[in-house]
């Protein structure tokens, strides 16, 4: 699936071609099943936490929360909606050009997949989860990848943290908030100039993504990087199983 040049609107048809394709094929699809949906609080979404700059909690981007056949998956987006109907409602949503659309399509996406056993890992952790899950992220990547130069496209306290103690860390986000700041010794690069992230990745030997980029429509910038990326978190879920985009997440170790 990941190719040298993919536009967000092959991207996001491809990604809903293959998902009505398996509810058909799963049956599921003309069935009446109800997906609520709703932004959840920071505390909803990762519970009470001793740290205090996960994004959820400083910046806009909301989780929303999708309940389909009792399972649960959840987005990471800035632009959160409400949603009541049916899977076929959802496979005719405008992901390619409408945010909110993309970010409902996202989370009922995830806990379809859920619910049919083909992914793990679609809640976000709870409370002390985030420094379990970034302790498991960085002895994966030491067993597996040795001493890598580490690129963070999106600001992960909890992963930055750990990361920066035990590799070589280049950093970027796109919110204020973090720009320019140094974090846990790593200065937060500004993610919205093309030249920086395209820096980043080129001085990287392995960069871990978030998988949010999927609700933002960015992650079409990265999906160039083939073998040397690792997308991270909850939200891609569903998408990188679907779509064979490489995916790192210990979510389900830490409710």
């Amino acid at each position: 699936m990941i190719e040298d040049a993919i536009t967000a609107d092959t991207f996001y048809r491809e990604l809903k071609s293959k998902f009505s394709g398996l509810l058909e094929k799963e049956g599921i699809l003309k069935e009446r099943v109800e997906i609520n949906t709703r932004s959840l609080t920071p505390e909803e979404a990762i519970g009470i936490t001793e740290r205090r700059d996960f994004p959820i909690i400083t910046g806009k981007d909301v989780m929303v929360q999708a309940e389909c056949m009792g399972a649960l998956g959840q987005a990471f987006t800035d632009a959160p909606s409400v949603f009541k109907g049916t899977l076929q409602d959802i496979c005719a949503l405008d992901i390619e050009k409408d945010s909110h659309d993309r970010g409902l399509f996202i989370a009922a996406l995830n806990a379809v997949m859920k619910h049919l056993g083909k992914v793990e890992c679609t809640v976000h952790c709870r409370c002390d989860g985030p420094e379990q899950c970034a302790a498991d992220a960085a002895e994966y990547i030491s067993s597996v990848y040795g001493q890598p130069r580490i690129g963070l496209i999106g600001y992960q306290p909890s992963l930055l943290e750990r990361l920066s103690g035990q590799f070589p860390v280049r950093a970027a986000d796109l919110s204020p908030v973090n720009i320019g700041q140094t974090r846990y010794g790593v200065l937060v690069e500004d993610g919205g100039i093309p030249c920086v992230s395209r820096s980043i990745c080129s001085w990287a030997d392995l960069v871990l993504c978030t998988g949010s980029t999927v609700c933002n429509g960015s992650i079409v910038d990265f999906l160039y990087l083939k073998d040397k990326i690792l997308f991270y978190g909850t939200t891609l879920a569903g998408a990188a199983a679907l779509l064979g985009l490489p995916r790192l997440c210990f979510a389900d170790r830490y409710q």
